[in-house]
């Protein structure tokens, strides 16, 4: 049944016409009737998003879960590696400045100082050329610096007043991973608190022979209470060589010794978590980081995992 239209009496003309169609009125209701259809959609939609999803949907969910669960620990990871870099090139510098007497540890990458320019496409010709002169120069300057830093190690060397601090190995085909905590703040075992360990600790099975760092004479071999049974050597130029925790010892007070001479064995004796050598180098009575006297002895690679495990381990044995 069609739609009845609306008349109207038209009194003047006497008759009947239909009324006038209103065009802003038939504007709003389309506009309306678009609104509630959009509306409409828009619902349906959501309603459809949150009641199914996609495989790649679901993925994505499991992916942010499992970043959110691991985040917190990547970031205090970062930190710790972070951490442990800087005191890797503090020993360095450290390393440095004891053994050649040199401000610090040359760094390895002369180009890190400048500022690289960005967007080279927009750069004007005169400041590439300021660039690349700042950049030459800066090699340059780094060029020098090495090569004075040979000389100077090379002078030392051949100066026969100069005096090498120890730096042969204690324990024989040593490994990184058998070091353990180096000099500084490491948590005691027996303490469960924070104190300043004195040296280095070399894991190794009880037994293992343990020999001078240097030519020196044993200036005590003696069972002190915490350290056990202890032999300490001074060498020239003021440095002095402890090796503490021995399960025995085969040199005695006054005797002369050489480098890579057998002085005792690895043991666990006085205050020892377990088995190990406790090895201090000290120079005019002053506590050093052994570590930094080791990178002679071995590879390089094997010198730098070796100070990253004693930085890093944060538990000594005794």
């Amino acid at each position: 049944m069609s739609k009845r239209r609306p008349f109207i009496f038209d009194a003047e003309n006497f008759h009947f016409g239909e009324v006038p169609r209103q065009i802003g009125r038939t504007l709003l209701t389309l506009l309306v009737y678009m609104l509630l259809t959009f509306t409409l959609a828009v619902l349906v939609y959501l309603a459809f998003t949150l009641v199914f999803r996609t495989d790649t949907e679901r993925r994505l969910r499991r992916e942010i879960r499992m970043y959110e669960r691991i985040y917190p620990g990547l970031e205090e990871r970062e930190q710790l590696l972070g951490d442990a870099l800087a005191n890797l090139q503090y020993k360095d510098n450290e390393i440095y400045s004891l053994v050649f007497h040199t401000p610090g540890a040359p760094i390895l990458d002369p180009m890190e100082e400048q500022d690289v320019p960005r967007e080279l496409d927009t750069i004007p010709d005169h400041r590439l050329v300021e660039y690349t002169r700042d950049k030459a120069d800066s090699l340059l300057r780094r060029s020098r610096d090495v090569e004075e830093t040979f000389v100077r190690i090379v002078k030392a060397l051949n100066d026969s007043s100069t005096v090498l601090p120890p730096m042969t190995l204690p324990i024989e085909d040593i490994t990184y991973p058998q070091v353990g905590a180096s000099a500084g703040r490491k948590m005691n075992p027996f303490y469960k608190a924070y104190v300043f360990h004195e040296g280095l600790d070399l894991i190794v099975a009880r037994g293992t022979p343990v020999l001078a760092a240097a030519d020196g004479t044993v200036k005590s071999a003696d069972n002190e209470r915490a350290k056990g049974n202890t032999v300490r050597i001074t060498h020239k130029g003021g440095y002095e060589t402890v090796y503490a925790h021995l399960e025995s010892m085969d040199v005695h007070a006054g005797q002369r010794v050489k480098a890579g001479q057998r002085l005792g064995a690895v043991g666990m004796s006085g205050q020892a978590f377990a088995p190990h050598l406790h090895y201090e180098v000290r120079k005019d009575g002053v506590v050093t980081d052994p570590v930094g006297y080791l990178f002679a002895s071995v590879s390089p690679s094997d010198y730098v995992n070796m100070l990253y495990m004693s930085v890093n381990t944060l538990q000594s044995m005794d």
